[in-house]
């Protein structure tokens, strides 16, 4: 094996890592989203759970983020503008990253 195929797999290796991090980063972000806004609504326990999953599964409607931060919005019709859950949004994603890269 060539040094260059060794530096190829060391780059696809890191690519598939950094995009498996990414998304595992955004999926507990949309988590930490969905139970926030679940609380503005006055929901607890199973009833947030349910709203924060139904919050992750909207991220696979379509690409991009612009649908959860629909939908969020949309369901807090309100309670929250679209600057904050934007800001909200921007927050989690930087904490759930740092934690992700805390946990190894």
């Amino acid at each position: 094996m060539s040094t260059f195929d060794d530096r190829e797999r060391a780059f696809e290796n890191k690519y598939a890592h950094d995009e498996e991090m990414q998304f595992k980063a955004v999926a507990r972000r949309n988590k930490r989203l969905g139970l926030w806004a679940a609380e503005l609504l006055g929901k607890t326990g199973d009833a947030a759970e349910a709203y924060a999953m139904e919050v992750i599964r909207t991220d696979f409607e379509e690409a991009g983020h612009e649908n959860v931060f629909r939908k969020v919005v949309s369901d807090l019709s309100g309670r929250a503008s679209e600057d904050e859950v934007r800001a909200k949004m921007e927050t989690l994603l930087t904490e759930a990253k740092r934690q992700l890269v805390e946990e190894g």
